[in-house]
């Protein structure tokens, strides 16, 4: 059989998954140990056993200064923060996203607007937004809402003026105005896609989120890793780095799986 054409198993799809992280671990924690051989006292490369202890301390003891289980907080405080980001922006991308594609007098001015504006660095705005919003959560979810707001009504229009003209037009043979129409025909068809989009943005919206949380935060995930840098902590940083990591897949696994449970026709046409 020739290799374009094997499939593996469940098991080994499993395990060859598995593999390059077993490989970065075991790579990780011989460097680790080569650099503690010559220099106990190295922080660059932590132990297993310092990260293990760094992350009981972070997660299971009281801050002594404000009483609260640091790692909790700070995971709570940026999930909050992204959870509002991305639903707004969900909420934006979707309603002109479908007005931009289904309505040409509404996408005349609106599509060029949205593209000039996907152009525009979130990074570079930052600045601005804590003027206008102050340092406190808005400017954090603003951040996150401009970053992945216009990308969402660009992938949604240009998905939206993908649908075949001919749904649109037995549509209205059948007596569905523009409402009906859009409602019953154009939104249950982008609404897969848009949970595929909100996939596609997840890193986009974990970026800006650490971005605005080290430079502007008392909590959150970002602003405990770049606190930590000031100690050259990396004990604290790399276990914070990697649940950032499994955060962000776990999100990205609930809307794969959401996807498939709400939609089940759109899984099964291989879309």
């Amino acid at each position: 059989m020739r290799l374009i054409n094997r499939v593996p198993t469940p098991g080994l799809r499993i395990g060859l998954a598995l593999l390059p992280l077993l490989l970065m671990a075991l790579i990780y924690l011989g460097a680790s140990g080569q650099r503690h051989a010559i220099n106990p006292d190295d922080k660059l490369l932590p132990s297993a056993s310092q990260m293990v202890a760094a992350v009981h301390h972070m997660a299971f003891e009281q801050d002594a200064r404000s009483g609260r289980y640091l790692l909790w907080a700070d995971t709570g405080a940026s999930l909050r923060r992204l959870a509002l980001g991305l639903g707004l922006s969900a909420a934006i991308g979707l309603v002109l996203g479908i007005a931009a594609g289904t309505l040409p007098l509404f996408a005349a001015p609106v599509s060029p607007l949205v593209a000039v504006l996907s152009m525009i660095p979130p990074l570079a705005v930052l600045p601005i937004l804590f003027i206008v919003f102050g340092l406190d959560e808005l400017s954090k979810v603003m951040l996150i809402t401009i970053g992945v707001a216009p990308m969402l009504v660009r992938d949604l229009e240009h998905q939206a003026l993908q649908m075949p003209r001919e749904l649109l037009i037995k549509a209205q043979t059948l007596g569905a105005n523009t409402w009906t129409t859009i409602t019953r025909v154009v939104l249950p068809q982008l609404l897969p896609r848009l949970l595929i989009a909100l996939r596609l943005q997840l890193g986009c919206a974990w970026l800006f989120l650490i971005s605005a949380e080290a430079i502007a935060s008392t909590d959150g995930l970002g602003y405990r890793i770049f606190l930590m840098r000031r100690y050259l902590a990396m004990d604290v940083i790399l276990p914070y780095v990697a649940w950032i990591t499994l955060l962000a897949y776990s999100m990205d696994w609930a809307l794969r799986r959401l996807t498939t449970r709400a939609f089940p026709w759109f899984a099964e046409s291989g879309k």
